[in-house]
């Protein structure tokens, strides 16, 4: 027995979801129709075109005409198939929209914070500097903590450039700001907990304000407008040692490049220039003498485990048994919220964040119709 089959695979984009459309022929026994009618056999179709007076030729009159026949008698099945990556991979961003939220409202009650740490700092001539011996073998060079601060904007922008090309940018976002979010509380608690003196004799801290509310609302909004930076002269408050959010930013940023971007070997060498960025920001804050070197440790310690413990729980779907002590994590409710439908790991894939136009996009359709006849 002879058969012919056709397939017709067709891209539901918006049902995300494909279509397969399947056809058989039995052309050795006719099928009879509804109405009683059998569909033309190959040697019907090829004597129905052969008195053609056009100047087609025959090979050509048959194929037409055996599609023609196709199309007219053969009835059709839709299968639906679910796509993985669409199931997979949600985009979800409304709780992405969450978690920003969620960062910038710590990252202004940080600012909070400070202003609260600010007024409890003792005085340099009561409580002098603590020792460190960082700072016992290297002097103190002033302008070097501009060039921390210039770093960490570098990487922020390259951060956000290349955040904005991923395709799975909704996912990959919302694990950023949720992140920036914990890290920023956490500084929050240790900063208020235990409050260290100036770290340099060189530190001119602003004067403390006691009961003058609205000079301490004057000073966080000029603190959160400046971006918390030196070199815009809106940080001239002190308290905030322990611990350094400059450190945070530059290794949560760069953890996160390395993280969502190929291991080619052109992407190795532009881990590498993220990374010298990021270690010379680190460094810099030690050698002007802006924070204790334990603020700087405790700071690449949090974010780094913190970013490592997160992935791992993505990364691994075994983990979900009952004997994952990661589990066991405060914020592991929020984790499942915002995890609860990402099934597999982000593939490090990168699509234009914005739509082309049409007359820029291939006109050419991604399935076409494939027709294959056999002889018995």
């Amino acid at each position: 027995m002879a058969a012919s089959q056709l397939l017709d695979e067709q891209d539901e984009r918006e049902n995300d979801t494909y279509h397969v459309m399947v056809m058989v022929e039995d052309r050795t026994h006719p099928q009879t129709t509804p109405k009683g009618r059998t569909h033309p056999s190959v040697n019907t179709l090829r004597n129905a075109h052969i008195d053609d007076k056009s100047n087609v030729s025959k090979p050509q009159r048959f194929a037409r005409g055996f599609r023609k026949a196709l199309r007219k008698n053969q009835d059709y099945i839709s299968i639906p198939v679910s796509k993985p990556n669409a199931s997979q991979l949600p985009s979800e961003w409304w709780k992405t929209g969450i978690t920003f939220i969620w960062a910038g409202f710590n990252l202004v009650l940080t600012t909070v914070m400070i202003t609260i740490v600010h007024e409890r700092v003792p005085d340099k001539s009561v409580s002098p500097p603590l020792p460190d011996k960082f700072f016992d073998y290297v002097p103190r060079v002033a302008w070097v903590f501009s060039v921390t601060e210039v770093n960490g904007m570098i990487l922020v922008a390259l951060w956000f450039i290349h955040w904005l090309f991923l395709k799975h940018r909704a996912i990959v976002g919302r694990r950023f700001f949720f992140l920036q979010g914990m890290l920023y509380l956490y500084r929050m608690v240790t900063m208020y907990i235990t409050t260290l003196p100036v770290p340099s004799i060189h530190m001119n801290c602003a004067p403390k304000l006691y009961d003058d509310s609205h000079g301490k609302i004057k000073r966080i909004w000029q603190l959160v407008s400046g971006g918390g930076l030196s070199i815009t002269g809106s940080h001239m408050m002190c308290g905030d040692f322990l611990y350094s959010g400059h450190t945070v930013m530059l290794t949560l940023t760069f953890l996160f490049i390395q993280e969502y971007s190929p291991s080619t070997l052109l992407w190795r060498c532009y881990h590498v220039i993220c990374w010298l960025l990021s270690a010379v920001g680190v460094v810099c804050i030690l050698i002007a003498h802006e924070h204790y070197s334990l603020d700087v440790v405790v700071a690449y310690f949090i974010t780094s485990r913190l970013f490592y413990w997160y992935h791992t729980m993505t990364n691994n779907q075994a983990l979900g048994s009952s004997n994952n002590y990661l589990n066991r994590t405060w914020w592991n409710p929020a984790f499942n919220f915002l995890e609860k439908n990402v099934k597999t790991t982000v593939p490090c894939t990168f699509s234009c964040p914005v739509s082309l136009p049409a007359a820029f996009k291939n006109t050419c359709k991604s399935y076409s119709k494939v027709q294959s006849t056999r002889d018995a």
